[in-house]
């Protein structure tokens, strides 16, 4: 899942893009408001946390400018203004859920899990394909019931899969979601972290649940 943080405190940034990142989400950053307002314009984000008081342009502006054109993407407001007036107004332009600062890290991550599931229309925290399941809050993977060891980028290569299971997914699709902005299309990174992944599925399950298919992508596949 890829998310967006929108943030001018260059502290409270680089902690909220440290701590989403180990959780294996792929985080991109901006400190102004124009440069968040381009930035959603050219890359399709799973999640946006947004500060109202951005420079460049006021994070209620990028808001109504989002949903001018995108009523998909899920903003999660994170500001500082606690006004019940602010709150209506975030929530009114489009805002899918609002906190204030100071804030709990723990509690963010509860809000922007229950957030991600409703954009991939997931109503529960288990994801599951045959004998695979995993478990988007604490992050455990199982195979055939016993627990499977992943590193994060695995972890997150595989929760997307489980997400379109049964549909085919481009590797650029992959990279962007997993990846992030600072991700090479034409890297070997994908291809490695893939390979492993499948290795240690196919010593698991006794079989290799992932299905390539040359010039589409990757298609994660129930087996029998």
């Amino acid at each position: 899942m890829r998310i967006l943080v929108a943030e001018d405190d260059v502290d409270l940034r680089e902690a909220l893009a440290e701590g989403l990142a180990l959780e294996g989400y792929a985080v991109d950053t901006a400190a102004r408001g124009d440069e968040a307002d381009l930035m959603l314009f050219d890359v399709d984000y799973d999640l946006l946390v947004l500060d109202l008081n951005l420079p460049g342009m006021d994070g209620m502006e990028v808001l109504q400018r989002l949903r001018s054109y995108d009523k998909q993407t899920n903003v999660l407001i994170l500001s500082a203004r606690a006004d019940l007036e602010d709150k209506i107004a975030g929530l009114d332009e489009g805002a899918n859920d609002y906190m204030t600062k100071p804030f709990h890290f723990a509690e963010l991550l509860a809000r922007v899990r229950a957030l991600l599931r409703r954009r991939t229309v997931q109503e529960s925290r288990v994801l599951a394909c045959g004998a695979l399941t995993m478990d988007t809050a604490s992050r455990r993977v199982c195979a055939g019931g016993r627990p499977l060891a992943l590193t994060a980028k695995e972890t997150a290569l595989l929760e997307y899969l489980l997400l379109y299971a049964g549909r085919t997914v481009s590797q650029a699709e992959l990279i962007e979601h997993v990846w992030g902005e600072a991700a090479d299309e034409f890297s070997n990174s994908a291809r490695v972290h893939i390979s492993t992944l499948r290795r240690k599925l196919r010593t698991a399950l006794g079989c290799d649940p992932i299905r390539t298919r040359i010039g589409e992508g990757y298609c994660l596949e129930e087996q029998p």
